[in-house]
């Protein structure tokens, strides 16, 4: 009878955890680029367990040179991307109904880094120079900055050569650029790791010079906003995810181990992610995961002012965020 009784409570508790793991909705996330600590806090979340407290059963899918977020989902890959705005208010545009649902990055951390023996010491001096830029999405805010100081992208004497820079350092390295697009977390720590001293080097940071977007934030299908259901799994998420920012910033050392165990790649090495999660945790600091329509709007007005042949958006976007989610956490 005992035993009956035993086996009983242990079926039982079986059928609940069955119960419970099916419970759990699933969500991937598609991150914008591979492993490392500028998405810290998403990986912090799922290794210490936060998204399972939530109910979640996250993927963290990496990204790569190769791997755009805005197709992922709209390939339905994904349930979530990390995206910059520009990018996603462009694909936008083009018919891909991208929305911001959650801005867990407050700051921006872009900057254009020079060496200053080229002579480059305020914008003005960009003129005749060459000039590294990430494409892909990650020129809009670049286009943005020459607009504002009336450089053309031609190459001419009154303009600015533009190179197509790789994601990383060398241009600037090899001196086959004068300047070189830089995260304030990542590439900019290359140079200096690379042996170049920060005393050489002149750093133009878009935030100081006016024409900061908004970088890292988190988007979905709009469409998938009209069922609450997904809805609330969103909220849960992204109060998950910011319960992992705020672990990360509250031990960088331990997020740094969480990011280099995550790194399947093996890339990674622990002086560049302890640099980097020190400056992300600068740029998400204060950030409850809600969107500033304020930003979004300086990000808009900024990229309208872009000009070019090739702008990110010609017109004002409608509907490109979207406070349901944000407002849903704050019920949680």
């Amino acid at each position: 009878m005992k035993k009956a009784l035993l086996a009983g409570v242990a079926f039982a508790l079986g059928l609940g955890a069955i119960s419970a793991a099916q419970a759990a909705d699933k969500v991937t996330l598609q991150l914008k680029w591979v492993v490392q600590g500028q998405f810290a806090g998403y990986l912090v979340a799922k290794d210490k367990g936060f998204y399972k407290e939530a109910g979640l059963d996250v993927t963290v899918a990496p990204g790569g040179p190769d791997i755009a977020p805005e197709t992922v989902i709209a390939n339905k890959q994904a349930d979530v991307i990390v995206d910059w705005m520009p990018a996603a208010l462009a694909a936008r545009e083009k018919g891909v109904p991208l929305v911001n649902i959650a801005q867990p990055f407050k700051r921006s951390g872009l900057q254009l880094t020079c060496r200053k023996e080229s002579g480059v010491k305020t914008p003005a001096d960009f003129k005749g120079k060459t000039l590294g830029v990430w494409f892909y999405g990650n020129e809009y805010p670049f286009n943005a900055f020459m607009g504002k100081l009336g450089l053309k992208l031609d190459g001419s004497a009154e303009g600015v050569k533009v190179i197509k820079q790789g994601f990383n350092v060398d241009p600037l390295l090899q001196k086959q650029a004068d300047c070189i697009s830089t995260m304030t977390y990542n590439e900019y720590w290359q140079v200096i790791e690379a042996g170049v001293k920060a005393e050489d080097l002149t750093v133009f940071n878009y935030t100081d010079q006016g024409v900061a977007v908004l970088e890292d934030g988190l988007y979905v299908m709009e469409d998938r906003l009209k069922d609450p259901k997904f809805v609330e799994t969103m909220a849960k998420f992204v109060k998950a995810s910011m319960k992992g920012w705020e672990y990360a910033r509250a031990h960088p050392d331990e997020a740094v181990k969480i990011v280099l165990d995550n790194d399947a790649s093996g890339a990674q090495t622990e002086v560049h992610q302890t640099h980097m999660i020190a400056e992300v945790n600068k740029l998400t600091e204060g950030s409850d995961g809600t969107l500033d329509p304020a930003a979004a709007e300086g990000t808009v007005k900024t990229l309208l002012g872009a000009g070019g042949d090739s702008p990110a958006i010609t017109k004002a976007p409608v509907g490109g965020w979207s406070s349901a989610v944000t407002d849903a956490m704050k019920k949680l």
